[in-house]
């Protein structure tokens, strides 16, 4: 055991994730790691194993997190259930003939997957199989294609039900239904956003994104609306089920999640499409994806425990209360910190490591809780975007049929725009917080 100052703890564990993170070893490893030597170096073993144990035992009883498992369990089963395939196809029908059409159709695709799905490589992945060869194949540009892809795929970390809010919610000591209302518009906007810089960008080159040939077209009829009507029933049905039950004061998060695991179920099983193999299959993919989850959660919980104890947290609230320019430079380089971090890191190993250590800033700051988690989530979804810890981009790239010839480089192309209106989305909330907060402020009863 040393007699380390806070100072330099702080500089050993931020500087050693900085650097592990680069060897490419998964972040649950680099971050448990460097926590448990870091203490070891502060503590001792004994203090050091007390504080991991404790940190971990506390994550294994935060009832909240059962919704992690319940969402993903919903979002798998309405993967393969046929309602998407059904759902492309009737919104393809009905704006196929505009210029840019395609791509509109996947950004309002996309946007209904993430109040479905919430699972970003499921979102991302769906997209990818059924919208990229048909934009390709009708001569899109190959660019516009992947970032529409990779942008609206993007939106199911964002619009609830939405894990990473399941996530953001308990360590910010936030209400996880309140994150959901906040995220609703801001969500919407983005959508909103991207389709219309599709609309002006094809209205100035036609040639990225050309409408169906005239004679490809068929009139819009009584029965192709009806088809389109049909094919959305399905997630207004799910949206109800699950927002509905938080808005109304019904149920909170956690059960409203549960409600949503039966609705997928039962649409599957009207869809024909539900049986034990998709069971089987469900069942496996949550535990993955929630063991993955809890690993990551408990090891980050576990660093930030020896990080606080070391007093390191009060160097770096320290720190950002000293820039220059008042409380919201301050907030200026926290959100700036983020995104960086967002370039290295995984957004699941930036939540657990910054709400902790950020959310007492925030507040002594005199921001609204509320508001602050929700910009800090928006600006998060840079991170999916932005390489080299791209996950959106990379699951794309690993979907895409290899014959239509899609690289990074259209890839990374592709996204920038729409980091870019991510960007102006930030600032509009920054103006008019009502955006974020009106909506949790109309919410009937308690919702946790």
């Amino acid at each position: 055991m040393f007699d380390l100052s806070a100072e330099f703890v702080a500089f050993l564990m931020l500087g050693g994730v900085f650097t592990l993170v680069l060897t490419g070893f998964p972040i649950a490893f680099v971050i448990g790691s460097v926590a448990f030597l870091v203490g070891i170096l502060a503590f001792g073993p004994t203090t050091t194993y007390h504080i991991l144990y404790s940190r971990f035992y506390d994550l294994s009883l935060n009832y909240p997190y059962l919704a992690v498992p319940l969402f993903t369990f919903m979002g798998v089963i309405l993967q393969h259930s046929g309602i998407t395939k059904d759902l492309y196809d009737s919104l393809y029908e009905a704006l196929g003939r505009l210029r840019g059409g395609l791509a509109i159709v996947t950004i309002v695709f996309g946007t209904i997957l993430a109040t479905c799905l919430g699972v970003i490589a499921a979102s991302v992945t769906i997209l990818t199989l059924i919208a990229l060869e048909p934009m390709v194949k009708r001569g899109y540009d190959k660019s516009l294609a992947a970032g529409t892809i990779v942008a609206s795929g993007t939106l199911g970390i964002l619009i609830p039900p939405s894990i990473m809010l399941v996530v953001y919610g308990p360590q910010a000591g936030i209400s996880i239904g309140q994150m959901f209302m906040g995220a609703v518009f801001p969500g919407l906007i983005l959508a909103f956003s991207y389709v219309a810089y599709v609309i002006v960008r094809c209205y100035l080159k036609p040639e990225l994104g050309p409408a169906i040939p005239a004679d490809q077209m068929t009139p819009f009829s009584p029965a192709k609306l009806w088809r389109l009507l049909k094919a959305m029933v399905p997630p207004v049905l799910l949206i109800f089920a699950v927002l509905g039950t938080i808005f109304s004061g019904i149920a909170p998060p956690t059960e409203a999640a549960a409600v949503g695991c039966l609705a997928s179920m039962l649409l599957a099983i009207v869809h024909g499409k539900f049986n034990f193999k998709l069971l089987q299959h469900a069942s496996l993919e949550t535990l993955r994806v929630s063991t993955f989850v809890v690993m990551i959660a408990a090891l980050c919980y576990a660093f930030v425990g020896v990080f606080m104890s070391a007093g390191s947290g009060e160097v770096v609230s320290q720190l950002i209360l000293a820039v220059p320019g008042g409380k919201w430079a301050s907030f200026a380089m926290i959100m700036l910190i983020v995104f960086l971090l967002g370039l290295f890191i995984e957004w699941i190993g930036i939540v657990f490591i910054i709400v902790p250590i950020f959310s007492p800033i925030l507040a002594e700051l005199g921001f609204n809780p509320l508001w602050a988690g929700m910009m800090i989530c928006i600006n998060l979804q840079m991170a999916f975007q932005t390489p080299p810890m791209a996950m959106s981009i990379f699951v794309l790239k690993g979907s895409a049929p290899p014959e239509l010839g899609l690289t990074m480089s259209d890839i990374i192309k592709g996204v920038i725009p729409f980091v870019m209106i991510i960007m102006v989305v930030l600032f509009l909330c920054t103006i008019f917080p009502e955006i974020i907060t009106w909506l949790p402020e109309k919410m009937l009863g308690p919702a946790h």
